[in-house]
């Protein structure tokens, strides 16, 4: 998953055509580093703080 879906999945942007604008205007943190990356790969264990929605922590799928 990349940072820009992780942003649509979870509704703080509409389309994945926002990440870009929005990852230039809000500064978001991966694992304590700011990145304004759409592509950004997260991997399990990565956690991605997003000012003014929240701390997410990313894991993997069910099963895995």
């Amino acid at each position: 998953m990349t940072l820009g879906q992780m942003l649509k999945e979870e509704s703080i942007i509409s389309t994945g055509g926002q990440a870009k604008w929005y990852l230039r205007e809000t500064t978001v943190m991966v694992n304590d580093e700011p990145d304004n990356r759409r592509g950004r790969k997260l991997y399990p264990g990565d956690t991605v703080a997003v000012p003014d929605v929240g701390l997410f922590f990313i894991r993997s799928k069910q099963g895995e």
